[in-house]
């Protein structure tokens, strides 16, 4: 069965990284959101590959609706040409919101911010308090340690292999996209 994704949520960093890989990832699933009919769903400013996913689904005739911290905004942080705005007061609010607004999420490179979004929609889901699927894009294999820190929590025992093979991972956007379409919910128990 096809999921129909009509929103998904981008974590992603308020830096740019080193290099030109990072932007051009964003841009690459920018694009892809934008042609596949997908709003974007994101934290709403014009900071690092934010603002570059951002940019890059509008330049597609894409929508994006950002979802701000009053604190960011009043910092001037906010993206001034987003179809649509929304300020929250805190960030959990702003999570919280993202969360409820997505069918799916992706995570580009990015810091703590990013792995800590990516974390809580994934764990939601493995508690079944959702069933979004989540997928992260692996751009110049910016996860590829983190994704041996996951073999290392099946290997211990912390994570049931089942769960592990719920999140989405590619390197092409439009695979990626693919892949969240056809995500199946992991019925397998959380507890081993």
């Amino acid at each position: 069965m096809t999921k129909t994704l009509t929103t998904i949520a981008v974590f992603c960093g308020s830096n740019t990284g080193e290099g030109d890989a990072y932007v051009d990832g964003a841009r690459a699933l920018g694009a892809a959101l934008a042609q596949a009919g997908i709003a974007l769903v994101y934290g709403g400013t014009t900071k690092g590959l934010m603002t570059v996913v951002a940019d890059a689904v509008l330049a597609g005739g894409g929508t994006v609706h950002g979802v701000i911290t009053e604190s960011l905004h009043a910092r001037g942080h906010s993206h001034p040409g987003l179809t649509r705005h929304e300020i929250v007061p805190t960030l959990g609010i702003r999570k919280a919101r993202m969360i409820e607004l997505a069918d799916a999420f992706v995570a580009l490179p990015g810091g703590i911010g990013t792995v800590e979004e990516l974390m809580v929609a994934w764990s939601m889901n493995q508690l079944g308090e959702i069933d979004k699927p989540a997928g992260l894009l692996n751009v110049a294999d910016f996860f590829s340690p983190f994704l041996a820190f996951l073999d290392r929590m099946v290997e211990t025992r912390f994570l049931p292999p089942a769960h592990r093979g719920s999140i989405a991972v590619d390197s092409d956007p439009a695979s990626l996209i693919e892949k969240l379409r056809a995500h199946e919910r992991t019925n397998a128990p959380k507890w081993l």
